[in-house]
Order: C-alpha cells, then sequence, then structure tokens
C-alpha cells in the first residue's frame, strides 16, 4: 500500500473536514499546519517519505492561506536538494463562493509540486454538468485539477454538503490507485 501524507491549513474547520474525507478514501496520514504555518515535530521526515503528498489549503484572496504559504517557503530546502522529485501530489481547497478563485488556489498547488519535479494527479471525474444535476452530486463544482468544494461563509463544518465531501473522498480513492500504479 502506497505511503500517502494529507498536509493541509484550515482556518475555520472547512479544510481541515475536506482534508479527513481525502485521506479516508486515500488511506492516507493528516498532517496539519498549525495556525502559526508550522508543521509538527517529524512532519517534513513524514512527507521525504511519502509516496504522494496531498496539498491542501482555503481559498483566501484568490490563493493559498498566509500559512500554507510559509510551508511552502520552508519547503525550499526539500526543493534544493530535489528530495521530493518524482513523488506523486495533488490538491485541494474551500471557499465561500462557487468560484471564489479556489483554481488559482489549485494553480498555485500544481506549480510548487512541478517545481519539486512531482507528477500531479487530477480528480479524474467527470463534472456534474446536465440540467438534472444537483448540487449535491459528486463533483458538481466541476474540477478536474483537484477537489474543490463550496461553503456558505456562515455555514460552519459541520454544514458541508456531502457531495463535496464525497467528492474529496473520492479523489483520495483516486490518488490511492495512482500511486498504487505508479508505484510498480
Amino acid at each position: 500500500m502506497p505511503n500517502i501524507v494529507v498536509v493541509y491549513h484550515s482556518g475555520y474547520g472547512h479544510t481541515q473536514r475536506m482534508a479527513q474525507a481525502v485521506a479516508e478514501g486515500a488511506g492516507a496520514q493528516l498532517l496539519a499546519i498549525d495556525a502559526d504555518g508550522n508543521l509538527p515535530d517529524g512532519g517534513w521526515e513524514l512527507l521525504d517519505a511519502a509516496d504522494a503528498i496531498v496539498m491542501g489549503s482555503p481559498t483566501y484572496m484568490g490563493s493559498v492561506s498566509w500559512q500554507f504559504k510559509k510551508f511552502a517557503d520552508a519547503s525550499s530546502k526539500r526543493w534544493f536538494a530535489q528530495a521530493w522529485k518524482d513523488k506523486l501530489f495533488a490538491g485541494f481547497t474551500n471557499s465561500a463562493t462557487m468560484n471564489g478563485d479556489k483554481l488559482s488556489t489549485l494553480h498555485y498547488l500544481f506549480t510548487l509540486a512541478m517545481q519539486h519535479g512531482g507528477v500531479w494527479v487530477g480528480t479524474g471525474m467527470m463534472p456534474s454538468n446536465t440540467k438534472a444535476a444537483q448540487r449535491n452530486d459528486v463533483n458538481y463544482v466541476g474540477s478536474s485539477a483537484g477537489a474543490m468544494a463550496s461553503t456558505p461563509s456562515d455555514a460552519s463544518p459541520a454544514e458541508m454538503l456531502p457531495g463535496d465531501l464525497e467528492t474529496a473522498r473520492r479523489f483520495g480513492q483516486r490518488i490511492a490507485e495512482v500511486a498504487a500504479r505508479w508505484a510498480r
């Protein structure tokens, strides 16, 4: 079984719920970036040993949170040594509005992965984009680049839509399947 780590920052708990769903689908270990932008002891070593690194951040002002950015900047030591070259990477995000500039956040995560010499895994899911589609359908937000969720700004993490969380869980499953094939 591949070693998958989900590294994420969550400001209000919504991104944490997504991280949990991705980890459940992937059989992955969770690694939270704290409110000061730091990893816990042993966090860097977990990422170094991972076959796949899944990154998650809320979308704030069209990009990752400053805490995630601090983590990304600190990863430059790994970049210099090419320590994560050829690892699989994937990403996810949440914001309050349907668009919310989430794609900008996924592009940031994708670029970070490419700078590390990684290989990106998209959702592999068709969007729910027919007239019969309902807001709670899987991949209703319609992302191919990574999992996206849209949670109203006044909704608690417990009120996240099951369809968005199922999208995240299935995304985790896909990452695990690709990682198993990649390891052959």
